[in-house]
């Protein structure tokens, strides 16, 4: 039965009303807390003009108030926009400007920059749709903001939310233009968020910490609402250090860790793993990059009971995913089978297509994207690239835009990206195709090198050879202190390849 996010959180209250919720530092919130603490936040945006329908921007790192800031919206009927805390001030104002937002929940100083001021400045004042300013700092000062809201008016404005109505627009990264808004409904937010607790196993036993940025569509429907549909505790972080990872997962018994595939890496080699008591730890989903098969092994051997991959997109969050009993090279090579009420098909083009109840309808206010993202029978093209195996395992091979053709042949950066990354002392990579006047187009590896190592261009192009066809190996390496990325930490590609921004002039 499809719910409202008001719904799932007052179902949690009840539920596992003294179950722990939040474990943000020496704060602990029960369920019922958490219920009454994300009321009071929806009552001072009330008290301040926001109503129904309207958009709250939330520009945080990961903590209590951005769960209660995220849930309080929801509880209206606001529909949550989340800001990337590393966006520069004219990004910002460009999403509260597009969304003519009218609630702003913002952080005081982070990393070293005020963004309410760096909104200010860039703009020349708050952006005028905006009624109700939330501050991190203040935020002890939230109830009694919405003091005079009576708990009927509250109920009456819950009540009025329905199933269908949009609960978040996610900006989709931006990596070759302006970013696109994707908006879910209430029903398919939870529904992705339950496809993923099911899969993973999350009880409200389980002690999760999400490393993943809550302004990330991971962060918060496969971390957040997961865990709120489960009962689970969650512990935020905001960012990552092996050894403080490793006293927390000992001290809280952390059961789930989800991460990039660097972070379980990172955890496995760390030398004085050994010294810690992580026998807590019981599940792990990573991707977001290509895996050895071994790091899939030693992550069920040495660390978790069970280790999942997965695949999504911002329009789609939860299409694919890989289930416990896989073999390692299952988990390791693709991102699992289709989830509950999701189709997945691969084109003659090799473009992934999804479609099923719990995709987007539509991109916010843009319906020239829409309509290029769906076909006339309702299929979502995805951009991305793959295969899929007689068990309906489906493997990504890279971005659509990032395939060039040498000599006649497709070729996918991602797996020559993936044997590069084999190499002793390459840190990361990144392979474009560029022009050649017989060939059409020939590969050129960008590698990072880990700090203090040398490789030379010949041994990555012989190491290629050796697990290559010839018109996958790169033609020529150049060596980069890093890769260029966008503010959500994906390789700009297109900045590789010498070509122009296609935003240049916009805001993205």
């Amino acid at each position: 039965m499809s719910r409202t996010i008001a719904t799932a959180l007052r179902d949690a209250a009840t539920r596992f009303a003294e179950h722990t919720a939040v474990v943000d530092g020496d704060l602990r919130i029960s369920y019922a807390d958490l219920h009454d603490r994300a009321r009071d936040v929806a009552r001072a945006l009330l008290a301040e003009g926001v109503r129904r329908g309207d958009r709250v921007a939330v520009c945080a790192p990961n903590g209590h108030e951005w769960i209660e800031a995220a849930l309080g919206a929801a509880y209206i009927g606001a529909v949550l926009v989340p800001v990337n805390t590393r966006y520069t001030g004219p990004e910002i104002v460009d999403l509260l400007v597009r969304t003519r937002a009218r609630g702003f929940v913002v952080a005081g100083p982070f990393l070293g920059v005020d963004r309410l001021d760096l909104v200010i400045a860039t703009a020349g004042g708050l952006p005028e749709d905006i009624v109700a300013v939330l501050r991190l700092p203040e935020w002890d000062g939230v109830p009694a903001r919405g003091a005079q809201v009576t708990d009927a008016r509250l109920d009456e404005a819950a009540a009025a939310v329905t199933p269908d109505d949009p609960s978040d627009i996610f900006f989709t990264s931006g990596t070759s233009g302006r970013s696109k808004g994707a908006t879910s409904t209430h029903a398919q937010t939870l529904a992705n968020a339950a496809n993923w607790a099911e899969l993973v196993g999350v009880t409200d036993a389980d002690r999760y910490l999400i490393l993943s940025p809550f302004f990330h569509i991971f962060g918060y429907k496969a971390g957040i609402l997961a865990a709120l549909q489960s009962g689970a505790a969650i512990y935020p972080a905001q960012t990552f250090d092996v050894a403080a990872a490793f006293e927390l997962i000992q001290r809280e018994r952390i059961s789930i860790l989800p991460g990039v595939p660097t972070v379980h890496q990172m955890m496995l080699d760390h030398p004085d793993r050994a010294q810690y008591d992580l026998s807590s730890l019981r599940a792990a989903t990573t991707g977001a990059a290509t895996i050895p098969v071994v790091l899939i092994e030693r992550m069920r051997a040495e660390l978790y009971e069970r280790v999942l991959t997965a695949y999504g997109l911002s329009e789609a969050p939860v299409v694919t995913m890989c289930r416990a009993d896989d073999a390692p090279e299952v988990i390791a090579t693709t991102s699992g089978r289709a989830v509950r009420d999701m189709e997945v098909r691969v084109a003659d083009d090799g473009e992934i297509l999804v479609r099923g109840p719990n995709v987007i309808a539509e991109y916010f206010e843009d319906p020239e994207a829409t309509a290029k993202a769906f076909d006339t029978d309702g299929w979502f093209h995805t951009g991305d690239a793959g295969s899929m195996d007689d068990a309906g395992n489906l493997r990504i091979t890279d971005r659509i835009k990032d395939m060039f053709t040498n000599g006649g042949f497709n070729v996918y950066p991602a797996e020559i990206e993936q044997v590069i990354a084999r190499i002793p002392g390459v840190s990361e990579s990144a392979v474009v195709g560029v022009p050649e006047p017989r060939l059409g187009e020939v590969g050129k590896a960008f590698v990072v090198l880990a700090a203090g190592r040398t490789v030379s261009e010949d041994a990555v192009i012989e190491h290629c050879r050796q697990y290559l066809a010839n018109f996958k190996v790169p033609r020529s390496v150049e060596f980069v202190t890093e890769l260029p990325r966008n503010a959500t930490g994906k390789v700009l590609k297109r900045v590789l390849r010498g070509e122009p921004d296609p935003a240049a002039g916009e805001k993205r």
